[in-house]
Order: C-alpha cells, then sequence, then structure tokens
C-alpha cells in the first residue's frame, strides 16, 4: 500500500504523505517508499526543489510506528536505516523545505530537521523530540541530524525536555522559518521552494554539502548514495 504520492509542479516536487490519519508513521515500507522517491527526484535534470507535506491538517509525521517496531526481531537494524534514510534526506542534491502542516514528532520533527527549511501551522501543529519521554535514546547519527537546527539552545531544551512546542514557539526559537496560519503553509513552502529552484543546483548542492560536512562523512561510511 503506497503510503505517499510524488506529484511535479512548475519545476516542483511535492512529497505528500497521505496517511496521517495513522499517523504517516515510520517502518521499512515507509523508508523504503521514501527511497524510491528520492531516487526519481535525484533523477531529474535541471533546477528542481522539493515540498514535504501530508494531506492530514493535523499530521505531518508522528515518528515510528512503535507497536511495529516491537515485534521485529532486531530493531537496532531499523535505527540505522532510519539513519541512512536521514542523512541522505539531509544531503539531497536540491533544496527541500519542509511544510509542517500538523504534528512533527519524534521521527516526523528528524525529517522536518534534515529538510533545508521549515514553515509550520502556527494554531495547532507541534514540534517535538519526544525521545526522552518514550525511552529511546538518539544515536550518535540521530543526534547530528538534531544539530542541524540552528538554535543550540532549542535544540538541547527540545532534546532534553521531550515538550512540544507550537508554531509560533518554533519560529520565536528559530526552529522553523516562519509560523503561518494552516491555510498559508503549503502555499508558502511552494513558493519558496520555486524562489529556490531559481539557484543553480550543483551550487546549491555543493554549498549545502559544505554545510554539512558530518553528514557527508557518514554517507562516505556509509556507502549511502550521494549524488
Amino acid at each position: 500500500m503506497s503510503t505517499m504520492k510524488l506529484e511535479k509542479h512548475d519545476g516542483i516536487f511535492v512529497l505528500t504523505l497521505t496517511q496521517g490519519e495513522a499517523g504517516n508513521l515510520l517502518c521499512d515500507e515507509v523508508l523504503q517508499e521514501y527511497q524510491e522517491n528520492f531516487d526519481a527526484i535525484e533523477r531529474e535534470r535541471g533546477n528542481v526543489a522539493l515540498v514535504i507535506t501530508s494531506t492530514d491538517p493535523k499530521t505531518f509525521c508522528n515518528g515510528i510506528n512503535l507497536p511495529w517496531l516491537m515485534r521485529q526481531k532486531n530493531p537496532m537494524a531499523f535505527a540505522s536505516r532510519l539513519e541512512n534514510f536521514l542523512i541522505r534526506l539531509g544531503l539531497l542534491n536540491l533544496p527541500v523545505v519542509a511544510a509542517i502542516n500538523g504534528n512533527a514528532y519524534a521521527g516526523g520533527a528528524l525529517i522536518a530537521t534534515a529538510s533545508d527549511f521549515r514553515l509550520m501551522r502556527a494554531d495547532r501543529g507541534r514540534f517535538c523530540f519526544s525521545e526522552v519521554k518514550i525511552k529511546l535514546p538518539f544515536t550518535p547519527a540521530l543526534l547530528d541530524i538534531v544539530r542541524l537546527l540552528p538554535n543550540r539552545a532549542a535544540i538541547e531544551e527540545l532534546a532534553l525536555t521531550g515538550n512540544a512546542w507550537g508554531g509560533e514557539e518554533c519560529a520565536r526559537r528559530e526552529v522553523v522559518q516562519q509560523a503561518l496560519p494552516e491555510d498559508q503553509v503549503l502555499p508558502a513552502a511552494m513558493a519558496l521552494a520555486a524562489d529556490m529552484a531559481t539557484r543553480d543546483r550543483a551550487t546549491y548542492t555543493a554549498i549545502k554539502r559544505g554545510l554539512r560536512p558530518v553528514l557527508v562523512g557518514l554517507a562516505g561510511q556509509r556507502g549511502i548514495p550521494v549524488v
């Protein structure tokens, strides 16, 4: 069963998560679908950008499917695959905008963090690194993703408390670029993506990866495809 759809509108890829009622939760099947869409996006030539959003007005992504994870014989193997997915997302060869139109918890917050830009719903959505509350410590690689956020004080407070912040607080603490009314999040993300798609893709990618040397090193160590 597909859990997302990829469309292209005037040079902008839109990857829409379609299982919001169930939390857009992460498991092996979902990660594989993400990776296949990344393959398709990276094959595209020319200057483009990517927007990641959800069909559900309440949920962007609520993280790992924990009941599914507990049924796995080797949960840590999934953790490694999650790390690889986030590292690849953080190094995609085009601008990536997260349109956070609902809650982004745990793995969902990490997806937003690995994106280049974040726009968030101001009124009802929440951003939360809930790992400390669900007793799942960050791995070293996941902490490298968390550290992509620009505000060190916000990083430490989010990670150590597990508290959920609304859009206005996230904007004030530089977790997201903007907090907007629900009906403006996706249009603003599309406008930002359209603007960023005017940049030379190769130059943008070189600068982006230059700013994220730890992820580049991890990708090389793990054999993660970096086009």
